[in-house]
């Protein structure tokens, strides 16, 4: 027999678009429609409903980008609509804002509420109908609609002025092409479905395939048997025809599939933050009007920052999801207040992630999560293993990791192990998606690409639009149930995240063993890009740490109120803005501007906690003794004769420092170190006085600005590719350069431009500073940046002998090699470091701080003579032009510190004097540290009260380099009871208990502990 296989499938898609589709809805009753259009920013409901409405007609152009405007809709169901015939003829409202409906999340959008207020039910390009019963005989209600740009397009990536209201054009995007009801004939729309599902498989299934040559047959008989002039009467025959093979069930060794139900919502990215709120609010409408009609289907939603945005401007939408948590149909997952970015947040800031996460869901749903979620970061510290893990968390999921350009990931169900040991259940969705629409191919490619097949035999795929929220359709449950025992498709059951982890920790507990960070190889310019925003997380994170430390002493020390409220809403903000497009620099204009305002208030804000919380200790008002200037040092070493984390006198110092000029080279020494720079501003030699060992190779001089051409393939203020490594400009002519002296400080301050055609002028300012009785060299950097398409890089070849470099995460360090062996070192050329990088030989190394930047590549050079120089350079700034075109335009600063003749922990220490420098404050009495360590290795990381307002302190440290370290914690008063906890602030089964004033403890490399310290009187 001849078969054709192609000609049916064509036949096919024409009778779908040309009879069936249109056939799936009858009549069309026309809507009385009338507008009202927002002012700037959208209004509450309560408000927009008091305002004047005037007619408009299909057809109506409206919404220049950003706006707001809102629809009242009223009308009558005809009175010839039969209501025993709503379970065969569904009444809807069809709405089209003239969108491209090819996907959803990224145009107009809208929520419709009825007339009292209450939200109904989304409207977006994939899910554009509205339903209405019959016996509302009258229509009444409104559409908030949200004239939101296609800021994206089609991914060219060029410069758009659509990112911020300020630059966007007046002219309207959209048009009013339907608003009208209809009735859907729900024997044709399942017909459809039975379509969209087989075709989905003969797709997917090989051209030999018996079965798919069943299905095409299958085909042929359905469309012979329709009559393509009445779809209605005839649709119910058809399915039957399908019946038999969408009847037919998967063989035993199936590949299964947990499906959950998902909306991934990007807290801000080509949209502002403000417009995430309503998103939130549109997307959980929708799946709470799905749960209705579908008790089986699961939604998995993470973020609390959502849930409580939900909470405070949508309360129905808020009770009727907690009443769905309570019955297991919703799911909060993640326990994280947002999808933060996987590798910049600090080492608080990712603990409070999860802190704040849980909380939140403990609160007010009364579950913690079991799983992390983040399946869209741009990579993944070494360090959050033992984070989840002590956050009560027990597996974690992403799916970025498939993305790599270079090396495939070789597990999708493995063990991760972090830098202390920990590890935590791990899974990558094999059909390599979040915002999967259960569709042929996607199922297809969740069995094939599975690397466990054999050992494991399940796997997890979260369906639902994403990125620009939606959530799952009717027609994506209808795929889920149409394929759950489906002959060629893997076996696919709605269900949960826990369930899913659940069943594959059953059939897979010796799964194989990941060790180490998750290097996307991929994006890796968001290290750098939007370098303000990350200078200003930085600092922030930097005041958390003194406020909440200075401020628990005072409550303590002085009764003076903790203000944990302020303290609160600073982190909520500082988490949200850590979200992984705000913080990697790869959100609109629009979101940068509200960023940056909002860091600096922060910043305000906390100044003024520390300097009034410093202001009580460090004035008894029982003390006769007269003021003076005291030292506040919330470092991690003496300064100045002040103990860390104390308060006291300063020791001054008696050291001197000279600046010299010997020909073109400018000396500075101390009698610790002495830097030699060279007519070019940069540093030519940097010799350690201790032990004569000069760090900078004779021929390749330090401190050195690299100018690249950045032009990446795509994803522009994503990526940095690796074409932008092979030729660079040196920035070595100087405009100025002079020399001072000043009290114990020596300075060279220079200044460059760099000239672009048709740009302003781009200015760098450098100051290189030597202090009297330091190690350290300090830079102070401000460029005036107007750059386009280019990145800037500071030069450090140093010469040392180093395979490896230690670049600081959360809690610790990752080692990475400086040499390419592997594909995987090759994919590898640029990297995040936080505080501090560290290079060395055995027994000596240079260890470099920064206090705003993330980025690095280090590459090795070897003379004639075997010689090796190992080369850091810093990433300072990019200037990519899509979706900011005026990223990082403008002033930014940035700061470095630099220590030869260092060890790891002469390193970890510099990051922490850079971040924390000593205050200064007036007062009559010195205090003790409230919290100290006799170990130099162990970190009090954090200091503060507890979050169940008990006034229990709370201590968080941690093992900083990597070595077995035994400690005492001692206070400076006596405790009730110092037991260790989670970092929830639960003490957990094994928790280490004593009282008084001191515990002794054994901490593992990198290993963090948390103590609850309760009744501590002072």
């Amino acid at each position: 027999m001849f078969q054709e296989s192609k000609k049916p499938l064509e036949r096919l898609d024409r009778f779908v678009r040309d009879r069936i589709t249109p056939a799936i809805y009858l009549d069309g009753v026309p809507l009385n429609i009338s507008a009202w259009q927002a002012p700037r920013e959208p209004v509450p409901f309560s408000e927009a409903v008091k305002q004047k409405f005037e007619p408009v007609e299909l057809g109506w152009r409206f919404g220049r980008a950003w706006s707001t405007i809102w629809l009242k809709v009223s009308g009558v169901i005809p009175a010839d609509w039969d209501q025993s015939a709503e379970a065969k003829l569904a009444a809807e409202i069809v709405i089209d804002f003239g969108y491209n409906t090819s996907r959803s999340g990224f145009q107009a959008e809208a929520l419709a509420y009825d007339s009292s207020g209450k939200p109904i039910k989304a409207i977006a390009p994939k899910n554009s109908w509205l339903p209405w019963s019959y016996a509302n005989n009258q229509i009444d209600f409104y559409l908030e609609v949200a004239a939101n740009p296609d800021v994206a397009g089609e991914y060219t990536f060029e410069p758009t002025s659509l990112g911020d209201w300020d630059t966007a054009p007046e002219t309207p995007l959209y048009e009013l092409k339907k608003l009208h009801l209809a009735r859907r004939d729900i024997a044709v729309w399942e017909l459809w479905q039975d379509i969209w599902t087989v075709r989905g498989l003969i797709n997917t299934l090989p051209q030999d395939s018996t079965r798919r040559h069943v299905l095409l047959r299958a085909v042929e008989q359905m469309l012979d048997g329709i009559d393509p002039t009445n779809i209605a009467a005839s649709a119910a025959d058809a399915r039957q025809i399908l019946r038999p093979v969408l009847e037919a069930p998967a063989s035993a060794s199936s590949h299964r599939i947990v499906a959950t139900g998902h909306a991934h919502i990007d807290s801000a990215w080509l949209w502002p933050i403000r417009e995430t709120v309503r998103k939130c609010a549109r997307t959980f409408s929708n799946v709470l009007n799905l749960m209705e009609d579908h008790p089986d289907f699961i939604f998995s939603a993470s973020s609390a920052q959502h849930y409580s945005w939900i909470k405070q401007n949508y309360p129905a939408i808020f009770e009727n999801i907690k009443t769905k948590v309570a019955s297991g149909q919703w799911k909060p997952v993640g326990g994280m207040w947002v999808e933060c970015d996987g590798n910049m947040p600090g080492s608080e800031a990712m603990v409070r992630q999860f802190v704040y996460g849980q909380k939140f869901f403990k609160d007010n749903f009364g579950v913690e999560s079991k799983e992390a979620w983040l399946p869209d970061s741009f990579g993944y510290s070494a360090a959050l293993p033992q984070i989840v893990s002590q956050s009560g968390i027990s597996s974690f999921l992403s799916q970025k990791m498939s993305w790599n350009q270079v090396n495939k990931m070789p597990h999708h169900t493995f063990w991760w192990e972090g830098i202390d040991g920990t590890r935590v259940f791990t899974h990558f969705p094999s059909a390599d998606t979040y915002i999967s629409e259960l569709s042929g191919e996607e199922l297809a490619h969740a069995e094939s690409n599975f690397a466990e097949k054999g050992r494991g035999t399940v796997s997890l795929v979260p369906f639902g639009w994403g990125d620009g929220g939606g959530g799952p359709t009717r027609e994506m449950i209808a795929a889920a149930h149409r394929t759950s025992n489906l002959e060629g498709s893997p076996r696919v059951q709605l269900g949960s995240a826990e369930q899913f982890f659940d069943q594959a920790l059953s059939e897979y507990r010796d799964a194989p063993v990941w060790r180490g960070e998750m290097y996307l190889e991929l994006h890796r310019g968001v290290l750098t890009s939007q370098h303000r925003t990350k200078h200003g997380n930085r600092r922030n994170e930097s005041l958390l740490r003194q406020a909440e430390l200075w401020a628990s002493y005072a409550r303590l020390k002085r009764g003076i109120p903790y203000p944990v409220e302020v303290l609160d809403g600073i982190w909520e903000s500082l988490l949200l803005m850590q979200f992984h497009d705000i913080l990697p620099g790869t959100a609109i204009a629009w979101v940068y501007r509200e960023v940056e305002r909002r860091h600096e208030e922060i910043t305000e804000t906390l100044n003024n906690i520390i300097s009034s919380s410093l202001e009580a200790l460090a004035n008894d008002p029982k003390s006769a003794l007269p003021k003076r200037t005291l030292i506040a040092n919330s470092s991690l070493t003496s300064d100045r004769g002040v103990a860390p984390l104390a308060i006291g006198s300063s020791a001054g110092s008696s050291d001197l420092v000279t600046a010299n000029k010997s020909g073109e080279l400018i000396v500075l020494e101390n009698g610790l170190v002495r830097v030699t720079i060279d007519k070019s501003g940069r540093i030519s030699s940097l010799l350690d006085l201790e032990t004569m060992r000069e760090a900078i190779h004779p021929d390749l001089p330090a401190n050195e600005f690299h100018l690249h051409h950045d032009i990446p393939t795509k994803w522009d203020a994503w990526d940095v590719d690796r074409h932008y490594l092979r030729s660079h400009t040196a920035l070595n002519k100087l405009d100025k350069l002079t020399v001072s002296n000043t009290a114990g400080v020596a300075f060279v301050d220079t200044q460059r431009t760099i000239s672009s055609p048709g740009r302003p002028e781009s200015v760098i300012s450098q100051r290189i500073s030597l202090s009297s009785g330091s190690r350290d060299i300090e830079l102070d950097i401000t460029v005036d940046w107007h750059e386009s398409e280019k990145f800037l890089k500071l030069s450090f070849p140093i010469d040392v002998h180093a395979e490896q470099v230690a670049a600081v995460t959360q809690f610790g360090h990752v080692w990475r090699p400086t040499h390419v062996i592997t594909s995987w070192d090759y994919a590898r050329f640029e990297t995040c470091q936080h505080r501090y990088l560290y290079m060395g030989e055995q027994g000596w190394g240079i260890a470099f701080a920064n206090d705003s930047t993330y980025g690095y590549d280090v590459q090795r050079t070897t003379e004639l003579d075997g010689a090796t120089v190992t080369n850091v350079r810093f990433s300072l700034l990019r200037s990519p032009k899509f979706p900011d075109p005026e990223s990082d335009q403008g002033i930014n600063q940035m700061r470095f510190s630099i220590r030869p003749g260092a060890l790891i922990q002469d390193a970890v220490n510099l990051g922490y004097q850079l971040a924390f420098p000593a205050q200064e404050v007036s007062g009559n009495q010195e205090l003790p540290a409230l919290v100290q360590t006799n170990s130099q290795q162990v970190i009090i990381e954090s200091v503060k009260l507890a979050q169940d307002l008990s006034g229990d302190l709370i201590v968080r440290i941690y093992e900083s380099i990597g070595s077995r370290a035994k400690c005492k914690i001692s206070l400076a008063g006596e405790a009730e009871k110092i037991f260790t906890t989670n970092f929830l602030e639960q003490a957990t089964p094994d928790a280490l208990a004593t009282s008084g004033s001191a515990i002794e403890l054994e901490l593992r490399p990198f290993q963090v502990l948390t103590l609850r310290v309760v009744g501590i009187k002072l």
